[in-house]
């Protein structure tokens, strides 16, 4: 095989890994590289051209995307065999492109779509993108009459059937189909109950602190009070919660957001308790639930009521994939009620021909077998995650107990003699608290780390940016985990770590 030695120019903008795709491409089409060849391994080819691995890795999936290569389990990267007729074709393509004006190629759709979130890491294992189509395409063909028409403004019978079935099965929830509404992500299911409550003259929701902010925005658009209330070990203090007052309080009990934090059922019943004292709403957000890793998932807290206090709310953002906005909430007979009137000024903002595809993937098994894999491959990358962190970083880097979801909490300090790993107590929580409250700037080390972590490709967050303060952070991250191929999380926490000292 003619050696791989592409001449990077770094001035032109172009990412280095689309660089090195393109230089691999043409050389499969010229013939350069045979049919049947070995591709140098990663690490190997990283070191020949001096760059990360991960630019390679990168150039790697773009190739075997579009199918100039395959791979063999524990072998590595070979060549792929393409027709005279694929092989004239695309060669026809590349000579045309070349002829084309340098205008027109940035203006290109493809080339646009290949520069589109270049450098961030993604995982394509994590869904079954065939399976999806299969049920879109059975939309298109078998059911391209319902697209003639506009959409339930409170979302499709056949989806709100189906994720009925699911919550009772997975999550405990009883509830109709009629009680569950539709919508393009969580911000606007929000915004349409906080409307609801304002019919039912309920101005005021008491809200995590920590917390999820998009909603925090929505209630406050919507001019309703806000009353920030502390997050601890055991999930939002009831203690502090508003008496006397009818409101609605903001929670995630099964999976606090940002910190983790499971509320037991001990609590959860103090807290439907003060819903009922004080004729209040409990919203209860069931955050990535369904992603825990030890132990079976915690039944939501809509089961335990008997007063019509929860209305529950869910997504399918992280079980699905990201870009596919559809959200629901489970609304109280008498709320159900409330919105049959307020729906009549709205149009579903949530695509039909989507929420019949995710009609028929629950209904053929599609979606309950896909959060099985779920676990299991997130376990896999949250163990590999916390390893590869206390290996590479012990000495400074503290990770939080991790349960659930997509992320895992680190606090940064100065290097140490000897590793650590605290779990989540009382004690950890009141140093975390006092971390959000602290007035001071974030200091040097969180920003080396956030910077590296962008430019890996990987996903971290200060904690402070869900905390509603307008200064201060502590030294506590928010990693998420999710995205980063299990192979490489090793790797690139290696890499990061090494930034970040």
């Amino acid at each position: 095989m003619k050696p791989i030695t592409p001449t990077f120019e770094k001035e032109i903008g172009n990412p280095l890994y689309l660089q090195l795709y393109s230089y691999i491409q043409d050389a499969i089409l010229s013939g350069d590289i045979s049919a049947g060849e070995k591709l140098p391994s990663l690490r190997r080819l990283s070191e020949e051209l001096h760059i990360s691995v991960t630019t390679v890795q990168q150039a790697y999936d773009q190739l075997l995307l579009e199918g100039y290569v395959s791979t063999k389990r524990g072998s590595g990267y070979y060549v792929s065999t393409l027709s005279p007729i694929e092989q004239s074709l695309v060669s026809g393509n590349l000579k045309q492109l070349s002829a084309d004006s340098d205008e027109s190629s940035q203006n290109s759709l493809d080339e646009e779509l290949l520069h589109e979130h270049a450098e961030a890491l993604y995982d394509l294992s994590c869904f079954d993108f065939n399976k999806w189509k299969k049920c879109s395409a059975k939309v298109m063909t078998d059911y391209a009459h319902l697209l003639t028409f506009e959409s339930d403004p409170q979302g499709e019978q056949s989806l709100r059937r189906e994720i009925a079935k699911y919550l009772y099965g997975a999550r405990g929830v009883s509830c109709h189909p009629e009680q569950i509404v539709i919508g393009a992500g969580t911000q606007q299911i929000t915004m349409h109950l906080g409307r609801i409550l304002q019919q039912l003259s309920i101005q005021h929701v008491a809200v995590e602190e920590p917390g999820y902010l998009p909603v925090k925005k929505i209630f406050a658009d919507l001019g309703m009070v806000m009353t920030p209330v502390p997050v601890g070990a055991e999930g939002i203090e009831i203690s502090r919660l508003p008496q006397n007052i009818r409101s609605a309080v903001y929670v995630s009990p099964s999976n606090q957001f940002p910190t983790g934090a499971v509320m037991p059922v001990g609590k959860r019943y103090e807290l439907l308790e003060w819903a009922q004292r004080n004729d209040s709403i409990i919203i209860e957000d069931d955050y990535d639930s369904e992603l825990r890793y030890f132990g079976r998932p915690i039944p939501a807290m809509q089961g335990l009521d008997t007063g019509e206090r929860v209305v529950y709310l869910g997504s399918f953002s992280s079980t699905l994939f990201p870009a596919i906005k559809i959200s629901y909430m489970v609304l109280t007979p008498s709320l159900a009620k409330a919105f049959e009137e307020l729906k009549k000024g709205y149009t579903q903002t949530c695509s039909k021909s989507e929420q019949l595809t995710l009609a028929l993937f629950m209904n053929r098994g599609y979606y309950n077998a896909g959060v099985r894999k779920l676990r299991r491959l997130y376990a896999q990358k949250l163990q590999a995650t916390t390893a590869a962190l206390s290996r590479y970083g012990g000495d400074f880097i503290t990770i939080r107990s991790a349960q659930s979801g997509l992320n895992v909490i680190l606090e940064i300090g100065e290097p140490a003699r000897s590793p650590q790993r605290k779990e989540i107590t009382s004690e950890t929580f009141d140093k975390f608290e006092k971390a959000i409250a602290d007035k001071n700037e974030e200091p040097l080390r969180i920003h080396k780390i956030c910077n590296a972590a962008a430019t890996l490709g990987i996903t971290i967050v200060p904690v402070s940016t869900y905390a509603d303060k307008s200064e201060g952070s502590g030294n506590s991250l928010v990693l998420y985990f999710d995205q980063i191929p299990l192979n490489r999380i090793g790797p690139l926490i290696s890499e990061l770590v090494s930034c970040a000292r």
